[in-house]
């Protein structure tokens, strides 16, 4: 558990006599700065590549050994509402970008700590704010300008992008390239689209990228076939079985006509999924026997309860328009124009999974990693997704250098602006420029060498090479990270900057902590 300080929960300000209001309010402050500075103490060791991996034990004793971030933080128990509030903005960094989870939570943790340290000096707390935004809106814009475009799946930097999010894993770095390079750039590019959700994990199972689909799903029954060539595939958006009828107006005449009826209506439902060629049927809720029956006489594959995401996902690749069940009823003619289409659908005996290949809509792959045991493919998987969404992330916005050298390379930037300040609000840049620092020093730190003086070393190299230089962690000497080939996505870099300034302003605004009144207990109506 990381509890992050106990929470100094006020009641009112009359309660609190012997302490002055800036008291309460710097108390506020310290106890969320230390709570976020314990979270970033869980994870900050597993930075760079020297860094350690971290054992998760459940109250069952159950063992995860990683040492990636995203994990950690999502399994980690805490009690504390900062904390718990730098730990939701480092997850939706992963879900926005896939990666940089450990980066964020260290920005953010720095920012906190020195705004707090610059508020206990008689900051206002609304000129480190207005401070904190003016040094990350122009790291931020520093950014995006130094990042180096890729030319294309045969950029070597874009080979080295995976391999330092994906560990140096050969095997599964080289399988996220071509996972890219078969959906291609355009898809890599579009919105809302996550090369990491074509990740799949199994055991026993050979590591490989193939264009299709692989379903966590089985044939309903055994009798039904296993392998459907020139596949032809309606996709029910709904349970596929007659309209049900209450058991109360089951007793009347009226409700039982209304039963039979809505029987009589599935039968032609049926009759029409049959007439219209259908050889597959993916179903997104249930299937009544009525339905299995008739369609495992007829040689018709059926897949029940299929996630909402993998319909979707299924219909964009095979060309289908998923209808409900009373538009087959309604609308035989339309059938045939919600089909989709595939060149073979079968079940992998060895998988226990339904594959999809040879879509007749857009491209789709599916990269699968193959893995000894469950606690292996747990960590194979995520260091597939890792090196997928660092692909997918330098398509979309470039990449810049590594281990902690981007970040530094943004002081000079910011300390114009610093420059540029009225009053007190340049103490907030400061807030920024000590944040800069940080990824660079816990990366050396982790690998045995002193932070203080690599990061200076690395500030008095840097003049001619802004945003290149860092310590390369096998010699301790001041190296050109690109040319090292330690480059990670501009985007990643970006969006940890924006996260941590958002959290860190929404911790640093906390002006004082009150437990809320415990809501009443509704008690049950009495009996009238």
């Amino acid at each position: 558990m990381i509890p992050g300080g106990e929470i100094p929960f006020l009641s009112n300000h009359a309660n609190q006599g012997s302490q002055s209001e800036g008291d309460e309010r710097l108390g506020a402050l310290v106890t969320n700065a230390n709570a976020v500075a314990a979270i970033a103490a869980a994870v900050e060791g597993t930075l760079g590549p020297k860094g350690l991996d971290c054992m998760l034990v459940d109250r069952r004793g159950g063992v995860t050994i990683t040492n990636d971030g995203s994990t950690i933080l999502d399994n980690v128990d805490v009690t504390h509402p900062a904390a718990r509030m730098l730990i939701n903005a480092a997850k939706s960094q992963e879900r926005q970008v896939g990666d940089g989870t450990t980066t964020t939570t260290l920005l953010a943790a720095t920012l906190v700590r020195e705004g707090v340290t610059q508020v206990g000096k008689g900051v206002p707390v609304a000129q480190v704010l207005e401070g904190l935004r003016a040094g990350v809106a122009a790291a931020v814009q520093a950014l995006r300008e130094a990042a180096i475009p890729i030319s294309g799946f045969d950029d070597p930097l874009l080979r080295r992008a995976a391999l330092i999010s994906g560990r140096q894993d050969e095997e599964l770095s080289s399988l996220a390239l071509a996972a890219a390079r078969t959906v291609g750039m355009a898809k890599c590019r579009e919105a809302g689209f996550r090369l990491a959700d074509l990740v799949m994990a199994r055991e026993g199972a050979q590591s490989q990228v193939f264009e299709g689909l692989l379903l966590d799903k089985q044939r309903m029954n055994r009798q039904m076939p296993a392998d459907v060539r020139r596949a032809r595939i309606l996709l029910v958006d709904d349970a596929l079985e007659p309209e049900e009828v209450d058991d109360d107006a089951l007793g009347t005449d009226a409700g039982f006509a209304k039963y039979m009826e809505y029987r009589e209506q599935f039968a032609q439902a049926l009759s029409h999924i049959l007439e219209a060629g259908v050889n597959v049927v993916v179903a997104e809720r249930a299937v009544g026997d009525t339905a299995e029956e008739a369609l495992t006489e007829a040689g018709v594959m059926v897949l029940r309860r299929v996630s909402a995401r993998d319909l979707a996902r299924l219909a964009e690749y095979t060309g289908a328009r998923p209808v409900k069940r009373a538009g087959i009823i309604r609308h035989p003619e339309r059938l045939q124009g919600c089909l989709g289409r595939a060149r073979r659908v079968y079940e992998d005996d060895t998988l226990e999974h339904i594959v999809v290949l040879g879509g007749a809509g857009k491209r789709t792959a599916t990269l699968l990693v193959g893995a000894a045991t469950a606690e292996v493919r747990a960590e194979r998987r995520r260091i597939a997704q890792d090196a997928a969404s660092a692909v997918q992330q330098a398509i979309a916005g470039g990449v810049v250098a590594g281990g902690g050298a981007a970040e530094l390379g943004l002081i000079p930037q910011v300390e114009k602006v610093r420059q540029g300040m009225r009053a007190m609000a340049a103490f907030g840049v400061d807030c920024v420029l000590e944040a800069l620092k940080r990824p660079l020093a816990q990366i050396v730190a982790n690998a045995g060498y002193n932070p203080l003086g690599k990061v200076q070393e690395v500030l008095a190299s840097s003049a001619g090479q802004p945003g290149r230089l860092g310590i390369d962690c096998e010699t301790g000497e001041v190296a050109d990270m690109v040319g090292l080939g330690v480059v990670d996505p501009a985007t990643v870099k970006v969006c940890a900057l924006q996260t941590a300034q958002e959290v860190a302003e929404a911790i640093l605004r906390i002006n004082v902590i009150i437990r809320k009144r415990e809501e009443p207990e509704t008690s049950p109506a009495p009996p009238t």
